[in-house]
C-alpha cells in the first residue's frame, strides 16, 4: 500500500494553512451528511457549536478528538482527509467501516481555533482541565466520552517547530505517546495496547520520514487528557503533528498524520509479543528542544565599543491579522547555540549586523537587518 499516493490523493483541498476554524470546516462537514452522521453535542464558552463525526459499524470503539488547543490545526485536517479516504470504495476503507465504530470531535475548543489560541475563550488551556472539568468543551469531550465509552482513545495535537529527535538532530515530524497512569510512569496492560499502535504507525512512517518520528515525554499529569483517560483505563495515544523542511503550513505534514492514522488500523487487535513491544517503543527517539526556525552563525556585533562575534536565533511568531495568519521572526536568544540547529541557517561571514542604527541584535525585536550594510534579512529570510 502506497501510504503517501493514498494521503495526496484524499487531501482535502478546502483546508489549507495552519488557520483553520470553525466557518473552515463547515462547509466540509455538510459534505460528509450523507455517509457520516454528524451531531452537535454541545457549545463552546463563546456559544459555538461543537460537533461530533461518526461512521461504521464495528465492535472495536474508537474516540477522537482534534484541536483540544485551537492554534493546532494539523491533525484536524489530517482527519478530514481520512474521513475523505473512508468515503471512497477502497476495500481498506470499507474493512475499517466493517470492523470500526469511529467517533470524531474534531475541533473541541472552535472559540480557540477561531482566536487563533492554545486557550479557550476562559484563557483555559482545556489539557489542563481533564481532571476538574471546569470548562464546558471539557465537559462534552467527559460526555461523550462516557457515553461512548470507547476501547481507545485519539488525542491529536500540534507541537512547536523547536522538537527534534533525540541523537538524530531532526525535526520531530510526527511524535506520539502512550500517557503514564500514575507518577511512577510504569507500564501496564492498558499502556501497552497503546504502544502497539504506535509502533506499527511508527513502522509505517518510517518509510517516509526516516528518524523523524519521537516520542513525547511521558511526565504524569492527571490534569491532562490522556494521563487522565489512561488512568480510567482507556488506552489512549496523543498524536503530536510537528515540523517538516520548508512546511510551515503544515500541509505536508497533514499527510503523515493520515498515514499513522490509516496504519493505526492495521495494528489494533494484533497478537503481540509484549516485551519486543515495550522495547521497540522505547526505541523511538524521544523529543528533544534543540531547533530554532532561523540561526545566524559567525556574526560581527558592536557591544559597548567592544566587538564580538556570536550566534543567534529568530523564532516565527504566528499571529492573525485580517482574517490571515502571518508568520512574524523576532529574534529570541543570543548563545554560542552548539547544541541546537536551526530549520534555515546562515553563516554570515564574521560581518557587522546593523540594524535601525544598532550594531547588536534586540531579544524581542523583529528580525529584520543588514550584514555589512550588504546582505539584507528580511522577517529572518535573506533577501536575494
Amino acid at each position: 500500500m502506497d501510504y503517501l499516493q493514498l494521503a495526496t490523493h484524499y487531501l482535502v483541498e478546502d483546508l489549507k494553512g495552519k488557520y483553520i476554524h470553525l466557518d473552515t470546516i463547515l462547509p466540509v462537514i455538510d459534505r460528509l451528511k450523507s455517509d457520516f452522521e454528524i451531531t452537535e453535542i454541545g457549545k463552546s464558552v463563546q456559544n459555538r457549536s461543537i460537533y461530533q463525526i461518526k461512521i461504521g459499524t464495528g465492535k472495536t470503539k474508537i474516540l477522537m478528538w482534534s484541536q483540544m488547543h485551537g492554534n493546532e490545526s494539523t491533525t484536524t485536517k489530517g482527519v478530514f482527509d481520512f474521513f475523505n479516504f473512508l468515503l471512497s470504495d477502497e476495500k481498506e476503507a470499507s474493512r475499517i467501516k466493517k470492523e470500526y465504530t469511529l467517533l470524531c470531535i474534531p475541533m473541541l475548543n472552535p472559540d480557540g481555533a477561531y482566536l487563533y489560541t492554545r486557550e479557550n475563550a476562559s484563557n483555559v488551556d482545556l489539557n489542563r482541565d481533564a481532571f476538574n472539568a471546569t470548562q464546558p468543551e471539557m465537559q462534552v469531550l467527559h460526555a461523550i466520552n462516557k457515553s461512548f465509552d470507547p476501547d481507545y482513545c485519539y488525542n491529536l495535537h500540534d507541537q512547536r517547530t523547536i522538537f527534534g529527535t533525540e541523537e538524530f538532530n531532526l525535526p520531530a515530524t510526527v511524535s506520539f505517546l502512550s500517557p503514564a497512569f500514575n507518577s511512577a510512569r510504569e507500564y501496564n496492560d492498558v499502556r501497552l495496547k497503546s504502544i502497539t499502535i504506535i509502533n506499527k504507525m511508527n513502522n509505517v512512517l518510517q518509510n517516509y520520514i526516516p528518524n523523524q518520528i519521537g516520542r513525547f515525554d511521558d511526565s504524569y499529569n492527571i490534569n491532562c487528557t490522556g494521563d487522565y483517560f489512561t488512568t480510567q483505563m482507556t488506552p489512549t495515544i496523543l498524536f503530536e503533528a510537528g515540523h517538516y523542511q520548508n512546511d510551515y503550513p503544515r500541509d505536508q505534514v497533514r499527510k503523515y498524520i493520515f498515514i499513522a492514522l490509516l496504519s493505526s488500523f492495521n495494528a489494533i487487535n494484533e497478537n503481540v509479543i509484549v516485551d519486543n513491544e515495550l522495547i521497540k517503543y522505547l526505541n523511538i527517539p524521544q523529543n528533544n528542544k534543540c531547533f530554532y526556525d532561523f540561526i545566524y552563525k559567525n556574526v560581527k556585533i558592536i557591544d559597548n565599543s567592544e566587538e564580538k562575534i556570536i550566534n543567534f536565533v529568530a523564532q516565527y511568531n504566528e499571529v492573525v491579522q485580517d482574517g490571515q495568519l502571518k508568520y512574524i521572526a523576532t529574534i529570541d536568544k543570543l548563545d554560542d547555540l552548539q547544541n541546537f540547529k536551526g530549520h534555515i541557517e546562515y553563516d554570515c561571514a564574521y560581518g557587522l549586523f546593523s540594524s535601525q542604527g544598532l550594531n547588536y541584535p534586540v531579544l524581542g525585536e523583529a528580525a529584520n537587518f543588514f550584514i555589512d550594510n550588504l546582505t539584507e534579512f528580511n522577517n529572518g529570510l535573506k533577501i536575494i
